[in-house]
């Protein structure tokens, strides 16, 4: 609001409040406005300074009524007028009272009149004695139109009155649509919500509502201020319009929550529309505060048909957004009555939750049941029936060795040649940084090592190590990684509150680095010191995501370590690189890994998913990335020392591959994006290893029924010429993997031949039935709902060898 104190007065120096003996000058016909018709209401306590002003405004050709002060409710209630003029009274000059009155008449005015629902949009003009800068800002503050002094000339008066009865001032909340953003203002919203559920159901179809908070609010209204809160809204709903038409109403509210109606769309299309609008909000760039950022858009929602009135819709829809903005994977959520449970209510557990850990203790039992037991006795009925299925399926299984067997080979001997790294880069290195996803509580030995070899790297450009972890309570070793940090800027530490997952640990960091690409890695690792540098030579010649190669450093620890260690050279040595070049794609193995930060930021790690790293993957390479692998990009990690503890990680591998499996390979065999050799790579990395630890288990149902045909192991013939021929060409398969693991495997390990001699061996009799063994396991797991994450223990710093 404009709000003039001139210097000189016009006509009289008390123009507005002269005295009687005054000549208050009358406009003339060229400045004197035309009469308005309106009506001005004039509040004063009675006496000579109401009167004048009365005097004054009539001259100026307004409709004048008065009313004192606490009167004021009650006649804006009856006739509101056009506009109110009010007496500023600290103290009245002209009856020569210079006491200050007791508070704040004025503000008491302007309160009464704001308070009336009818007053609430009413210009309002404070007239004033004094011409402090400070009391007149004060008066504005409190819901003020303008303030004039006494000193002002009467057509001013009057101008400033016209003006605002032309442009009524209405207060933000009030009007439908917030001229700061654009977007429809918080109780705007509502009534427009209110609206759209008040509308029969037979007129109503589907539609949802959505509240989409922003994880990096909080730190950045600490950095920058609150207008970052408006700022924030504003970038969102751009976005929002930009991806598309799938939301009919955009608004916002104080927090900077952006708030979504989407009427007359089904569930489904309203949740992908939300995934897609948070995945190019998360992709983008903005500028807020005069700062480049990157936001994690978190979205709550729910559909309209559980919802009873606006407001209640809305907290159940923040709700939602809380417990997206725990996991910062842009995956929108939907609103549960679990993310807000009822007070004092005790909850009944599900019989399921009962049942299922009877079940899985009795898995084993369970798996040899299911896959021993009921194919014997399908076998023996369908043989009943006049179908010797059984036969059948030993050509089958016969048919699945020799594939396997020939699937190793392939991979070994297109693994020779795979795409050697470019020699140069396609352009000057750029700021990187590398992300540390830790827990600390198992990570607390060695998590010191770790940063100490990062803090070594040889990077030409800028290089920051971000330490992202989470841990249930402070550690001693935090005191030591925060002198770290105070020594070496490069180090950042960030805890991450609320986290339960490496996947929400990388997810917090993404928004936060500054480097153009990002390299990945699990707590334990530590990289060649050329690792960065070797990385941006793919990264700048048209990759996007290049795997290393993640070498074990404890070997000597144990005889698990020591199988690890080979079996290690056989995945990243061998089988990555020779899949890559067979098939014409690679994965992110979930350490050891770099990534460009913008592709990073779109695609997130699904914490929900036991191997986040492979899903990531299947969804980048849904958007077209290109993945790389390059077994010259070593790290070295520590392996699991213990069977136990190899047990509980593989099973969580080999349940995260199923659901990879389940999630993906549908899709993806249906995506144009991927090519008819890819989607082979797809079926027989998703499909096949999923189907083969039950095919290979069918050997023992198939000797079984063979055994009951014939009437006893006695009569069976073993010498079967294409048995014996495919039992020799999949034990082969063995001694090739290992033979290759040996000839690509690093220096280090290289020399250790008896390492992968002892590896063939006890591969050949116990370890690959091992593994097939897990993999069952976890199929009877993800079926009885069963995703625990189960820590992998570190082995001790004194356990690691040093070479």
């Amino acid at each position: 609001m404009l709000t003039s104190h001139p210097t000189r007065s016009q006509g009289s120096p008390t123009a507005l409040l002269g005295t009687a003996d005054d000549h208050t000058p009358v406009p003339d016909a060229d400045t004197a406005p035309a009469r308005p018709g309106g009506h001005v209401l004039v509040v004063g306590t009675p006496g000579p300074r109401l009167e004048r002003l009365t005097q004054t405004l009539r001259a100026t050709g307004h409709d004048v009524s008065q009313a004192p002060p606490g009167d004021v409710t009650r006649r804006v209630g009856q006739a509101p007028p056009d506009a109110i003029v009010a007496l500023d009274e600290r103290h009245d000059p002209a009856d020569g009272d210079d006491r200050p009155a007791h508070g704040h008449p004025g503000l008491d005015v302007i309160r009464e009149v704001r308070t009336v629902p009818a007053g609430q949009a009413l210009p309002l003009l404070m007239v004033t004695a004094g011409t402090e800068p400070a009391g007149v800002a004060h008066l504005l503050r409190e819901g003020a139109d303008d303030c004039i002094p006494e000193a002002s000339d009467p057509v001013e008066l009057s101008a400033r009155i016209e003006a605002k009865l032309r442009r009524i001032p209405v207060p933000v909340e009030n009007l439908l649509q917030d001229p700061r953003t654009g977007l429809y203002s918080h109780p705007h919203f509502l009534d427009e919500l209110d609206r759209e559920l008040q509308r029969p159901e037979t007129g109503r179809k589907g539609g949802v509502l959505a509240l989409v908070a922003v994880a990096e609010t909080d730190a950045l209204e600490t950095r920058l201020g609150p207008r970052v809160r408006r700022e924030v809204a504003e970038r969102l709903a751009g976005v929002a319009e930009r991806t598309g038409s799938f939301c009919d109403r955009l608004g916002w509210d104080d927090d900077g929550h952006l708030l979504m109606l989407l009427p007359g769309v089904d569930e489904e299309t309203a949740r992908h529309g939300l995934e897609k609008f948070a995945t190019a909000a998360a992709g983008t760039r903005f500028i807020v505060a005069d700062e480049n950022v990157r936001l994690t858009p978190a979205v709550g929602y729910l559909p309209l048909t559980a919802c009873d009135n606006g407001t209640q819709a809305l907290g159940k829809a923040r709700d939602a957004a809380v417990e997206a903005l725990r996991h910062r994977d842009l995956r929108p959520v939907r609103y549960a009555p679990w993310m807000r449970p009822a007070a004092h209510r005790r909850r009944r557990r599900p019989l399921g939750s009962l049942i299922r850990p009877a079940l899985a203790s009795l898995s084993p039992l369970l798996a040899l049941l299911l896959g021993i037991g009921v194919p014997f006795a399908l076998y023996r009925q369908t043989y009943a029936l006049g179908w010797d299925l059984g036969s059948d399926m030993y050509w089958g299984v016969v048919a699945g060795l020799v594939l396997s067997a020939l699937l190793i080979v392939l991979e070994c001997l297109y693994a020779l040649d795979s795409t050697p790294r470019p020699e140069t880069p396609g352009a000057p290195f750029p700021p990187a940084s590398a992300v540390i996803a830790a827990y600390l509580p198992n990570e607390a030995a060695t998590i010191v090592d770790t940063v100490e070899s990062f803090l070594r790297l040889d990077y030409p450009g800028e290089l920051e190590i971000v330490l992202a972890y989470n841990t249930p309570h402070p550690l001693p070793v935090e005191d030591t990684l925060r002198e770290i940090a105070a020594r070496d800027p490069r180090l950042v530490l960030l805890p991450v509150a609320g986290s339960t997952s490496k996947a929400q640990n990388i997810n917090a960091a993404v928004t936060r680095v500054r480097g153009e690409f990002v390299g990945i890695f699990d707590a334990d690792h530590h990289p060649a010191p050329t690792a960065f540098q070797h990385a941006w030579h793919w990264l700048s010649n048209g990759y996007d995501v290049v795997q290393g190669h993640c070498v074990i450093r404890n070997g000597e620890s144990s005889r698990v370590a020591r199988l690890v260690a080979v079996e290690f050279e056989a995945i990243y040595a061998v089988s990555h690189p020779g899949r890559t070049r067979l098939y014409g794609f690679g994965v992110f193995g979930g350490s050891n890994g770099f990534w460009r930060t913008d592709l990073l930021a779109r695609t997130r790690m699904h914490g929900s998913m036991l191997t986040e790293d492979i899903d990531s993957t299947l969804r980048a390479l849904n958007e077209g990335a290109r993945f790389a692998v390059d077994r010259t990009l070593i790290s070295r990690e520590l392996a699991p020392t213990t069977l136990a503890a190899l047990w509980n990680q593989r099973s969580r591998w080999a349940q995260g591959w199923l659901q990879v499996s389940l999630k993906h390979l549908w899709h993806g065999l249906r995506s144009p994006v991927f090519t008819a050799r890819q989607k082979l790579g797809l079926l027989l990395l998703l499909g096949w290893r999923e189907v083969q630890p039950w095919l290979t288990l069918q050997i023992l149902p198939i000797l079984l029924y063979s055994a009951w045909r014939t009437g006893g192991f006695d009569r069976f013939d073993w010498a079967v010429p294409v048995c014996v021929l495919a039992m020799l060409f999949t034990l082969a398969a063995g001694p090739v993997q290992a033979l290759f693991a040996w000839r690509l495997a690093v220096p280090e390990l290289r020399t250790r031949r008896r390492w992968f001699w002892s590896y063939f061996l006890v591969s050949t009799v116990f370890y690959s039935h091992f593994k097939n063994m897990v993999a069952r396991q976890a199929h009877l797991k993800e079926a009885l709902g069963d995703r625990q994450w189960r820590v992998t223990p570190r082995a001790a710093a004194k356990a690691v060898a040093r070479r």
